[in-house]
């Protein structure tokens, strides 16, 4: 009904500026027109602007706010042509010269902002991402999943334990998996990675929750938060954690960052605010330092907390991320290689980026992190991974964690790429 009476309103009007402009009343007619050009052109370019911003989210995955000023420009500068054309100004020469600059400025400014996107684009990143999953999924031809040698001592058909973790530990817990696991429940279409009965990876926090909600029976991850712990707690249980290897904490800067060692009080410094400049610690040219830091409650985030022993951590650096159900949301920023960048990660998850030479490793109180100084415990910050039950758990649950602290489960934590622990360490 409101349809038909804005359609009647709108030929209405139409009708009558024309009549007005054709009975020699032009300034009566061109003034209707004007409106009605207004009352169209508004919500069009209110329509046009949410189609153009939707386009960038859905097919760009770019965020349209920096867009959405020019888009506004764009709009504006078309409703200013028509009514130019409606009372005949564009018959003037003059006019041509704002709208052709007015014009020049916008594609200016929509040029810079698509040339930003696509610099940022080009600046490798480091984050949780699926290609390290698949990657290690445990049966595929281009798996790189870990096979140690000889047949499995055990192997679970009945209450098979389920098992979920951190990202950075599914390739050892995936080798896991494969070797005592029946193959049809790991394979095939029907194996999906974050949903699976058996083996899945949906990260730290969630991982931590599963298993006090009873979802899994066992997780592989670093030790968890304190909220982590109440949050079992407040179900009524507890945690049993048994240490299965050790895994090097790194700080790491872009590769032409000539700094080439820190020490554990200026991270601490650099992550609580304290130290803001690459001067501070003697490197010129580079300017402020862009501190990364990882989700709450992920590993790594909860290993940086301990580290900085009471002291407040700086706000991370957020980014505005894309989500096709929430539209635009805040979050994290995972660490983007800036030549002032610092990031940091458990030493498995950062290799590939040291082997194309992106990132260089920090030495860390003048101590390498490399498999020699994490096995020795010279390292200061390296430290256990474990595999987590609950204390009520399954027998089979049980039968798992000790066959992964004896030689076939420590040689998966070798081969992997992680250092064994010494099997007399269980707490």
């Amino acid at each position: 009904m409101l349809f038909i009476i804005f359609l009647w309103v709108f030929l209405g009007m139409l009708a009558g500026g024309l009549l007005l402009i054709r009975q020699r009343k032009p300034i009566l007619g061109k003034s209707i027109l004007t409106v009605l050009i207004l009352l169209l052109a508004v919500p069009a370019a209110y329509l046009a602007i949410g189609i153009a911003s939707l386009t960038l989210q859905a097919f760009l995955q770019v965020s349209p706010k920096r867009y959405v000023a020019v888009l506004c420009g764009i709009a504006a500068l078309v409703i200013c042509v028509l009514l130019c054309l409606l009372w005949g100004v564009l018959k003037r020469k003059k006019v041509y010269v704002p709208i052709c600059v007015l014009s020049g400025l916008l594609l200016l400014a929509l040029g810079g902002n698509a040339a930003y996107d696509i610099y940022q684009r080009s600046i490798p990143e480091m984050g949780e991402k699926n290609d390290l999953l698949y990657a290690y999924a445990p049966y595929g031809s281009e798996s790189k999943v870990y096979i140690p040698d000889g047949e499995p001592k055990i192997r679970f058909t009945q209450d098979i334990p389920r098992m979920d973790g951190a990202t950075a530990l599914y390739p050892v817990y995936s080798s896991f998996a494969r070797m005592v696991c029946p193959r049809e429940v790991l394979e095939g279409e029907d194996y999906e990675i974050y949903t699976n009965d058996y083996l899945r990876c949906t990260k730290t926090p969630e991982a931590y929750k599963n298993l006090a909600e009873g979802e899994v029976d066992v997780i592989f991850a670093a030790a968890p938060s304190k909220e982590q712990t109440a949050y079992a707690k407040s179900l009524g249980v507890e945690f049993e954690m048994t240490p299965i290897g050790r895994e090097a904490f790194v700080f790491f800067v872009n590769a032409q960052n000539p700094l080439e060692e820190i020490t554990t009080e200026q991270i601490r410094g650099i992550y609580s605010g304290e130290i803001t400049r690459w001067d501070e610690l003697g490197v010129k040219g580079l300017g402020e330092i862009r501190a990364f830091q990882r989700s709450e409650g992920s590993g790594s985030q909860s290993t940086l907390e301990k580290l900085m022993e009471g002291r407040q951590l700086m706000e991370a650096p957020k980014k505005d991320v894309v989500d096709m159900m929430s539209g635009i949301i805040e979050r994290t920023a995972d660490y983007k290689n800036y030549r002032n960048a610092i990031g940091f990660s458990f030493r498995f998850y950062s290799m590939e980026m040291i082997q194309n030479d992106q990132i260089r490793l920090l030495r860390v109180d003048g101590i390498s992190p490399v498999e020699e100084n994490i096995e020795n415990g010279t390292y200061p910050l390296a430290s256990d991974f474990y595999a987590v039950i609950r204390t009520d758990a399954s027998e089979n649950t049980r039968k798992l964690v000790e066959w992964i602290q004896g030689e076939q489960g420590q040689d998966i934590v070798k081969g992997t790429g992680y250092t064994p622990v010494d099997n007399e360490r269980v707490f």
